[in-house]
């Protein structure tokens, strides 16, 4: 079992939190990280910085000026993806960024590079799915999974296309538009992610716009996964380097939610 699917096949649905690589510098994210695992994340989301970050809203997009204001590169967060692997060998790391550092040293050698560093997943926002072949072979021959996006527009006639060499988990962008910056709405959710968990055996698992523990648990109750990053950004913007306190506190009042809101549920024979 990859750690990915052992991660998903807890009791709890899993919490995957999201932080930006070299925020506030390099040095200060493998301490953030460690709060994320401290506070009960069961999947680490470390985003690679990017000078044109489209589908992130103010928060993330702040935290990407700052981390490449601090000098980071790609050369970096695989070294701290991969001090992380060593401290931590069973806690899935998953990157998540934009095509042009990943591809632009080619595919091939991003994937090895990240399979060196003990990556489990990747998310490319920018290469859609009937672009694979850009990216997706490369993570595949390396054992990587292709971590793929769908939205509310993802509708019957593309879903397939989507699903089509995805791994991992599926990743439901509960919103259109940008992090960070509309609150979903339960209703709609609870919907699509019937509609997805019946095109598909993946995990699913919702982000965007998630923020409180109340949030949280209302999406634990219908999803396998549920993906908070905005507010974390936000938790180190304020804090900076004194920011993992803060962060395991927040995590945990996340954790504490999502376990809950599926032990609910069993009690009640949901």
């Amino acid at each position: 079992m990859t750690r990915l699917a052992a991660a998903f096949a807890k009791p709890s649905p899993a919490l995957i939190a999201f932080v930006t690589a070299g925020d506030p510098t390099p040095a200060a994210t493998p301490a953030i990280l460690e709060a994320l695992v401290e506070g009960g994340a069961d999947v680490i989301e470390l985003g690679m910085p990017f000078t044109d970050p489209m589908a992130d809203g103010p928060a993330i997009q702040a935290a990407n000026i700052r981390s490449l204001g601090a000098g980071t590169t790609t050369a970096d967060i695989l070294a701290i993806a991969k001090g992380f692997r060593a401290r931590h060998p069973d806690v899935p790391l998953v990157l998540m960024g934009y095509a042009n550092p990943m591809i632009r040293r080619g595919a091939d050698r991003f994937a090895a590079a990240a399979k060196d560093a003990g990556v489990d997943g990747v998310i490319c926002v920018d290469i859609p799915p009937e672009e694979d072949d850009a990216l997706g072979p490369a993570l595949r021959a390396a054992g990587i999974a292709a971590i793929r996006l769908a939205t509310p527009t993802t509708d019957a006639a593309r879903l397939p296309t989507v699903l089509t060499g995805a791994s991992g988990f599926l990743y439901y962008v509960s919103v259109a538009g940008i992090t960070g910056k509309q609150q979903p709405q339960q209703d709609s959710i609870d919907a699509a992610v019937a509609r997805l968990k019946a095109a598909t055996e993946l995990p699913v698992a919702v982000g965007f716009g998630i923020r409180t523990p109340e949030q949280a648990a209302q999406v634990a109750r219908v999803a396998d996964g549920v993906v908070v990053g905005s507010a974390i950004v936000e938790i180190v913007a304020r804090h900076g380097v004194g920011s993992p306190g803060p962060v395991a506190a927040y995590i945990r009042t996340l954790a504490d939610a999502v376990a809950g809101a599926r032990q609910t549920l069993m009690e009640i024979g949901a």
